[in-house]
């Protein structure tokens, strides 16, 4: 689908335009004193008033009229009259004209005044057919018009220049030398009267160009409109937005691979471009099988070009895949590096039972179109935070370090990049391939692997898990490096211990969890919730009250808004289920809630009594906006 102008229309009212600079940049051209009526110019020459106007030859083309056409050619009749056969050259011919007795001065005039007559009847029935041809496109017919008013522009010229010539009487070269100019296209000779403007150009062509470069702007600007009112349209049917898009300001911590969680340090901002969310379309281009159970999707914007948006090392993008008709929502990190401009790529790991990433394993397929929205997070790392950098990470969770290691490195930063990673075994690493290859290629970047199940493999690295002594013999000078973590929770809590052990201090730490380690609640039937009781005292539990879908149901103390939500069908938006993404925001109208984490709300959203339903937690009765 695409928008198609009515036909004609623009270049129609275009080439109106076109006629009439041209028809008021002829009348202003022309001099006063070449309209003159046949009685005007009877009562100044009683002796012409009874001679038939002279035949008038049209010129060929513009330069006929200089060269034996319209121009050369009538000054040569003339000269006829005169002398005889006219001289080959133009200056001895008017140079002479002082000489001419009386009779053969009016014949001449004559003779001039009808070359000035047939010239404006030629300019007049260009102009005309000009008009007519313009609204029909009839292009062949607008060349001839044009054609036809040189020709009488020509004749005009030629009939005047020996009117002048005749009638001034003195400086007969001066004449003659400005008539040959204005047939060369030439420039009037400097400081003469009424011939050029203030500066150096004569009134007419100052007037023409300022009609000419005002219709190419005027082109110019028609062009880019449609091309803004195309672009838009396009996005409108895409869902994609204008290129540069930058990230959300003041964005909620990442996600990583799958559904993650980010805690940045106490007093840490978070360090997003400023710029608004993007939601929108993009295509699957590529589809790399990174290991048996872990893929790589490359995303590109449907309509060509760069993203419709940019990301810093590190965040993350929400995909929403439909699942029995109704959208379903998570959170995967951005792998690729943000100078990546014309793709971004999201490694997600087919979890057992898993939804989203099921349906993204199994369904979608190269060229397929996916909604997204994003990006947001703060777990980034850019480079100019210090001039060194610890990585770790454990299975998928290496997917927002490898946005840092990629970003560095296309960057050439000339910091040390120590990347620690843990795996299950070795068919289990994922982009091992890149990393071998990037360590290899850069030495600023040391890579330590380890797995923990290498029986039957031929495994020469190290093995097990990530320890205290394995930090402390890989990475020197470590309480001066700033330190990344991201895998399961109890992986992070021990790296946070171990490093404390090791002398780094608690704000050079940032960790983000994925989704799979903190679980997801399992389906509950409605009547089980129902009949739900504290057993300890037989008290009724408190009541949540959806006041949009009209539901209601107990509130136990050890479940959130989301859970109960999902437990009686009522549909909420949500992604992370952590407290970071704030896509699962909504108002609490009465009672009051307690939120184990915040990160997702955004400034104004408690004064706003806007809540996390993934997080909010009540001991008494709650009605919210869903």
């Amino acid at each position: 689908m695409r928008y198609l102008p009515p036909q004609g229309t623009t270049t129609s009212r275009l080439f109106r335009i076109g006629v009439f600079a041209v028809s008021v940049g002829l009348a202003l051209a022309l001099p006063s004193y070449g309209q003159v009526s046949p009685e005007e110019h009877a009562q100044h020459h009683p002796g012409a008033a009874t001679a038939g106007p002279p035949s008038a030859t049209p010129p060929a083309g513009p330069m006929s009229g200089m060269m034996g056409g319209g121009g050369m050619g009538g000054m040569g009749e003339m000269m006829e009259q005169m002398h005889g056969p006219p001289p080959k050259e133009l200056y001895p011919s008017l140079m002479a004209l002082p000489e001419l007795p009386p009779e053969r001065r009016a014949g001449l005039e004559r003779q001039a005044h009808g070359r000035m007559q047939a010239g404006t009847a030629l300019l007049s029935e260009g102009l005309d057919q000009l008009s007519r041809s313009a609204p029909g496109d009839d292009f062949a017919a607008m060349q001839a018009a044009t054609a036809r008013m040189r020709e009488g522009l020509a004749q005009f010229e030629s009939g005047l220049a020996a009117h002048r010539a005749l009638a001034e009487g003195t400086s007969p070269r001066n004449v003659a030398l400005q008539w040959f100019k204005r047939e060369m296209s030439l420039l009037p000779p400097a400081g003469t009267a009424g011939e050029a403007g203030s500066i150096g150009v004569s009134w007419f062509h100052g007037f023409v160009m300022v009609a000419l470069v005002a219709f190419a702007a005027a082109m110019i600007a028609m062009y880019f409109s449609k091309m803004r009112r195309a672009a838009r349209l396009l996005q409108g049917l895409t869902g994609g937005g204008p290129p540069g898009v930058a990230p959300e300001a003041a964005a909620p911590p990442v996600r990583s691979a799958s559904s993650a969680v980010g805690q940045a340090p106490p007093g840490d901002a978070a360090r997003t471009a400023a710029g608004r969310r993007w939601s929108g379309r993009l295509r699957v281009a590529r589809i790399f099988q990174e290991t048996p159970n872990v893929k790589t999707f490359r995303l590109m914007n449907p309509l060509g070009g760069v993203l419709p948006f940019a990301y810093l090392p590190g965040q993350f993008l929400t995909v929403a895949v439909p699942v029995d008709g109704k959208p379903v929502r998570r959170s995967y990190t951005i792998a690729s590096s943000p100078t990546q401009q014309d793709f971004a790529e999201i490694t997600v790991k087919h979890e057992p039972g898993g939804v989203v990433s099921g349906y993204l394993d199994e369904r979608v397929k190269e060229d397929d179109l996916l909604e997204f929205s994003g990006p947001t997070g703060s777990f980034t790392f850019t480079g100019r935070e210090c001039k060194c950098i610890l990585l770790i990470g454990a299975g998928v969770g290496i997917t927002p370090l490898m946005s840092v290691l990629r970003y560095l490195i296309d960057r050439s930063w000339p910091g040390d990049i120590f990347l620690l990673y843990g795996c299950k075994s070795p068919r289990d690493i994922i982009f091992r391939e890149e990393l071998e290859y990037l360590q290899h290629r850069h030495p600023n970047l040391k890579v330590v692997v380890t797995v923990t199940r290498p029986e039957g493999t031929g495994w020469a690295g190290p093995t097990g898990r990530i320890t205290k002594e394995l930090i402390a013999q890989s990475v020197p000078d470590l309480a001066s490096r700033y330190v990344h973590i991201c895998g399961p929770v109890p992986f992070m809590e021990s790296m946070k211990k171990a490093l404390a052990e090791l002398g780094v201090p608690a704000e050079r730490i940032k960790t983000e969890a994925f989704g799979p380690a903190l679980g997801r609640p399992e389906p509950t039937s409605p009547s089980a919730v129902a009949t739900a009781e504290a057993p300890a005292t037989g008290v009724a539990l408190p009541t949540l009250t959806f006041s949009a879908s009209g539901k209601s149901a107990p509130l136990p103390p050890d479940k959130v808004v989301l859970e109960v939500a999902d437990e009686i069908g009522v549909e909420i938006d949500n992604s992370c289920r952590v407290g970071t993404c704030g896509i699962c925001r909504v108002k609490l109208l009465a009672g009051e809630v307690t939120m184990a984490v915040e990160d997702g709300l955004e400034p104004g959203d408690k004064e706003n009594r806007i809540i996390l339903a993934c997080q909010a937690k009540s001991a008494g009765d709650v009605t919210v906006e869903a």
